[in-house]
C-alpha cells in the first residue's frame, strides 16, 4: 500500500493547475488520466478579460490574469517553458455603432485597463470599420502545455495512465487500489456524469467545434483575430478557427452545421481561399450562473469536486485551484460564488 496526500482524477485545466499547487507545496499525489482529449485539450486557449459580444468584463478578471501569469512563471521552473503566447486579440468591429460603444466602454473604470483606445486596421483580412485591441489578452500554447506537463508528471512518477475505476474505491478506508489517500479531487469535466459521488452537480454540456485550416496567404500580423470566432496561427503552419457553442446537438460526432458555420465565418473575414485540414470538438462543462463548482462531498469529507470551468477554463482552473487548495489545507472558506453549497 502506497500512502499519498492526494489523488486527482482528471486531465484538463482543473486537474493540472491543482496538481501544480501540490508540486509547489511538495505534497505527494497521483493524477489518474485515461489519456483522452477532453474540452481543455482541444480548446483555443484564449486568455481574454472581456466579453466581446457586450464589451463587459467578468468577476475577478484582473486578479485571474495576474494569478495566471505568476502561475505560468512557476510552472516554467520545472518544465523549462512558459506557455503564454503574447498575441493580443484584435476585435473586428461589425459597424460604426459597435466602434462607438467600444470607445464609450473604454472610458469606464471597469474596462479602461482592458480596452485600448487606439484603433487599428489589419491589411490581410476584411475589417472595414477597423479593430480594437483587448489589452492584457493573450493565449496559451495548449498543445505544448499539456504535452510538457504530462511528460513531466510521468517522469516524476505522479501520473497514472489509466481510467479511474469508481468500483475500486473504499471511502471508509480512504483506499483506492494500492493507494491510501488523504484527499481525492475529482476534476472530470463532463465525465462527472459517471461519478457516483458527484454525478448530480448541475453542469451543462456545451459542445464546441473548431477547425484547423491552411490559408492561401499566411497572415504576417501575429495577433489573434476575433469577429464571430477566433483566428490565430499554430506552430504547424496551420491556423486555428473556432469555436462554436451548442447545448442541443450533443451526440459524439462532428456536426455539419457547426462546420458550415465556421467555414462561412472565416470566409466572411478572410478574402482568399483556404482548406479545412482538421475538425475537432469537445464538451465544455458549463454552469447556469457561469461560475465554477468547487466543494466537499456532503458525506465523504475528504472527497472534493472541481468542475464547471466553462469557456474560461484556463483562468478559472488556475485561479480557483488555489481556493480549493486553501480550503482543504487551511480551512479557508470558499467564496459563496463558487461553492458547491450554493445549489
Amino acid at each position: 500500500m502506497e500512502n499519498v496526500d492526494y489523488i486527482i482524477v482528471g486531465d484538463g485545466y482543473a486537474a493540472l493547475f491543482f496538481a501544480h499547487h501540490l508540486i509547489r507545496e511538495q505534497k505527494s499525489f497521483r493524477l489518474f488520466s485515461e489519456g483522452r482529449k477532453g474540452a481543455s485539450q482541444v480548446s483555443a486557449g484564449i486568455i481574454n478579460p472581456v466579453v466581446l459580444k457586450k464589451f463587459t468584463t467578468f468577476w475577478k478578471a484582473q486578479e485571474q490574469i495576474n494569478y495566471l501569469k505568476n502561475t505560468l512563471a512557476e510552472i516554467e521552473r520545472y518544465t523549462g517553458k512558459n506557455y503564454l503566447v503574447a498575441q493580443p486579440i484584435h476585435r473586428i468591429f461589425h459597424d460604426e455603432n459597435e466602434k462607438n460603444l467600444w470607445k464609450k466602454k473604454a472610458g469606464t473604470d471597469e474596462l479602461k485597463d482592458f480596452l485600448a483606445t487606439e484603433f487599428s486596421e489589419l491589411s490581410e483580412v476584411r475589417n472595414p470599420y477597423g479593430t480594437g485591441t483587448v489589452s492584457q489578452s493573450a493565449r496559451l500554447d495548449v498543445a505544448s502545455f499539456f504535452s510538457d506537463m504530462f511528460t513531466w508528471l510521468m517522469k516524476e512518477n505522479y501520473l497514472v495512465s489509466e481510467k479511474f475505476d469508481y468500483s475500486k474505491i473504499s471511502p471508509s478506508d480512504n483506499i483506492y487500489k494500492e493507494y491510501k489517500f488523504r484527499n481525492i479531487i475529482f476534476c472530470e469535466g463532463m465525465g462527472v456524469a459517471a461519478n457516483p459521488f458527484f454525478k448530480d452537480i448541475p453542469v451543462i454540456p456545451n459542445k464546441g467545434h473548431h477547425i484547423k485550416v491552411q490559408l492561401q496567404n499566411d497572415l504576417k500580423t501575429k495577433v489573434t483575430i476575433k469577429k464571430k470566432h477566433f483566428l490565430f496561427p499554430l506552430d504547424s503552419g496551420l491556423y486555428f478557427y473556432g469555436g462554436t457553442y451548442d447545448r442541443d446537438q450533443l451526440h459524439l460526432k462532428i456536426d455539419d452545421s457547426a462546420t458550415d458555420q465556421l467555414v462561412s465565418g472565416l470566409a466572411e473575414i478572410y478574402p482568399f481561399d483556404f482548406e479545412v485540414k482538421d475538425i475537432s470538438f469537445g464538451f465544455r462543462p458549463t454552469v447556469k450562473d457561469r461560475r465554477p463548482i468547487v466543494g466537499r462531498h456532503h458525506i465523504h469529507q475528504n472527497f472534493y469536486v472541481f468542475n464547471g470551468l466553462g469557456a474560461r477554463g484556463i483562468l478559472n482552473g488556475c485561479y480557483f485551484s488555489k481556493h480549493l487548495y486553501d480550503f482543504i489545507e487551511t480551512n479557508v472558506p470558499l467564496p459563496d460564488e463558487i461553492s458547491s453549497d450554493r445549489f
